[in-house]
């Protein structure tokens, strides 16, 4: 009879489709990269168990780590992603090995690792039946990680304040104060009737027990089934249209794949595979791709943008400024210049001579891929979109108009839309409109990405100086934001003027640069003619210039959070430490003071999802729900809203 085999060690990643597509002798090839990752990758720390004969670790505080992460517990294990427990013995069948484990404890101690004779029979199988069932679950606690004071909405009761966990003859309860200091006392485990408030401004506090909140509730109930009606019409008119489905993956795609200079992230592959796998069937697509700045959304759009391109069709992509059209052309050159695809740049930074030669080549389809800023929309290319423009990239889609967005899809109806935006979709909301809608989300950061080491602190010159110095020395370059037009010259002389070891090259950017001026600045910037670029808020709009690490802000009391958030993630592009300086007046009001000190909390990679920004939150749910929506939005709260058009998309679907 064949034995168990005792280990030393075993690795268990989370059942998630990133780990579900990969073939399991390709952890054992990348066990050290992975435990690498762990050290500094927020993703593979929550998605990753390596267990060691020795190991101090509680059975208990091991199970919950197995159900967090996605494991199924069952009485007698058989398949993978699941797990059992008898006394101190626990079983588990990784989804990353073709053997279950035996897991043996002392205490809080593992004893004793043993493979066991239970073995995958057809790991392609297997690991596509538990993808579907995947597909049908839901990954998210909406009550993670809540803080003193914040506000949460009962579904029965309204909105209240959550005064924290009370413990009443051995039960724990969640604490809620409502008006008129009433108090509602829900026990743990049964919390699904909360959920946190987000909104565009502070809202009313209910009174427990009054009919107010039931009429409230029945009013935004109407109008969100209004919206469901409106969603759905629009979703089975986009059902009718149809297109001849694009060529499947080749050699010039693997290329593509090859080439990527990084390991791709596990929601950058999953967003990948869904454009693939819209772009091969024959409805044609319109996705929303919204991820963290820096996150990988561009590499997503291009390998798009050549799948159509090799199918036959020409692609563009729609950029809001001249500065990021101009940045996406050198970038996609660079990237696509070993294949036979001809690229092309369209914007009002060319002669009119020059456009009309653009324009006469893309109609006679010499070029494959055009990249431009407004100037695609212009009247003298509605023919071409009418016949032979086949994808279309919509980058940072909130700063179009949705007439201007409709044109496109107006002219031709099977245009395939991709829109990348760098808000944040609130993950309720992406569940309530994932049945209609198709959103991508990238939240992981790069494998490597460091953390941004944020500081914030008074003005002085010192500071700036040193942090200057130490970026220059060791061979970067350094955003200073100083947001105002008017005093930048004033703000450069300054920097000028500083007694340095060094002698740091400036230069200036601002929106009210002409924009050939503006070009020029930043292409001298970006081959690092340039070591200090001070600036305006214009360095927010897409970036990426993995030099730049360190950032600058002379006032950072003049930023909203969001804004700030955002303005931080230029820097930190490559895979070396990057800080970020957030410098204010000496006299600081307490709100700009909770405004910095979220910003720091916020120092982890990816975090503006994790800490749930409101602004940022509040302003994606306006981008999809259109700005008619806030007020109700703000009665009951962007997460019960959701769950009402949930409910109301269901039920009218039935």
């Amino acid at each position: 009879m064949e034995m168990s085999r005792e280990k030393r060690d075993i690795l268990i990643t989370s059942v998630l489709p990133y780990f579900l597509e990969k073939e399991n002798f390709w952890f054992e090839q990348n066990l050290k990269k992975i435990l690498e990752a762990r050290k500094s990758n927020i993703f593979f720390q929550e998605n990753i168990l390596y267990l060691e004969k020795g190991k101090k670790i509680s059975l208990s505080e091991l199970l919950r780590k197995l159900d967090e992460m996605g494991y199924e517990k069952v009485w007698e294990v058989s398949e993978i992603g699941e797990f059992s427990q008898k006394g101190g013995i626990l079983e588990v069948f990784p989804v990353n090995s073709n053997f279950a484990y035996q897991i043996e404890f002392f205490g809080n101690k593992i004893e004793k690792i043993l493979e066991t004779k239970k073995k995958l029979e057809d790991e392609k199988k297997a690991k596509e039946l538990l993808q579907k069932r995947l597909k049908s679950q839901r990954i998210f606690s909406d009550l993670k990680n809540l803080k003193l004071n914040e506000y949460l909405v009962h579904l029965d009761h309204g909105i209240g304040i959550y005064k924290g966990q009370k413990k009443i003859e051995n039960k724990i309860y969640y604490e809620i104060e409502y008006a008129q200091g009433d108090k509602l006392f829900v026990p743990l485990g049964l919390e699904k009737k909360l959920s946190r408030y987000i909104g565009f401004s502070e809202p009313k506090i209910s009174r427990l027990g009054g009919l107010n909140w039931i009429k409230t509730k029945k009013k935004v109930k109407k109008e969100v089934e209004k919206l469901a009606k409106e969603l759905l019409k629009i979703y089975a008119q986009r059902e009718i249209v149809r297109r001849p489905p694009y060529l499947p993956e080749d050699e010039i795609e693997r290329y593509l794949k090859e080439t990527f200079p990084f390991e791709e992230t596990p929601d950058q592959f999953e967003a990948i595979e869904q454009v693939k796998k819209d772009l091969e069937s024959d409805k044609p697509m319109d996705r929303l791709l919204c991820g963290d700045v820096g996150f990988g959304k561009t590499e997503v759009a291009l390998r798009a943008m050549v799948k159509v391109v090799k199918s036959g069709y020409q692609a563009a992509l729609l950029s809001p400024t001249t500065i990021l059209a101009n940045q996406h052309y050198q970038n996609f050159k660079e990237r696509l210049k070993n294949l036979p695809i001809k690229i092309a740049l369209l914007s009002r930074l060319q002669t009119k001579k020059e456009q009309k030669k653009i324009v006469k080549e893309i109609k006679e389809g010499k070029i494959d891929i055009v990249i431009g800023t407004h100037r695609l929309l212009s009247k003298d290319l509605e023919d071409w979109v009418e016949k032979k423009l086949g994808l279309l990239v919509i980058d940072d889609e909130h700063k179009f108009g949705v007439l201007q967005k409709e044109k496109f899809k107006k002219l031709r109806a099977q245009l395939d839309i991709l829109s990348l935006s760098a808000t944040p979709i609130p993950r309720t909301l992406y569940m309530a409109l994932s049945s209609l809608k198709d959103i991508s989300l990238i939240q992981t950061p790069p494998l490597g990405r460091l953390p941004v080491k944020t500081f914030v602190c008074p003005f002085q010159e010192e500071i700036i100086k040193n942090a200057i110095e130490k970026e220059v020395e060791r061979g970067g370059q350094v955003y200073y934001l100083h947001n105002r037009v008017e005093t930048i010259e004033v703000a450069k002389k300054f920097l000028e003027g500083l007694k340095w070891k060094i002698k740091p090259k400036f230069a200036i950017a601002h929106g009210k640069m002409r924009e050939r001026e503006l070009v020029r600045v930043m292409e001298e910037f970006q081959q690092k003619k340039v070591d200090v670029l001070v600036a305006t808020t214009i360095i927010e709009a897409g970036l990426d210039l993995p030099n730049v690490n360190t950032l600058i802000v002379a006032d950072a009391t003049k930023l909203g959070l969001s804004q700030a958030y955002q303005i931080r993630g230029r820097v930190g592009r490559s895979f070396v430490q990057s800080f970020a300086y957030f410098l204010y007046p000496q006299k600081l009001s307490a709100l700009a003071k909770e405004r910095l000190n979220a910003l720091k909390e916020a120092e982890k990679v990816g975090s503006g999802y994790k800490i749930a920004l409101k602004d940022l939150e509040m302003r994606g749910a306006g981008n999809i729900l259109g700005k008619e929506q806030s007020g109700n939005i703000n009665k009951v709260g962007l997460n019960l809203y959701c769950q009402l058009l949930s409910e109301a998309i269901e039920k009218l679907r039935k």
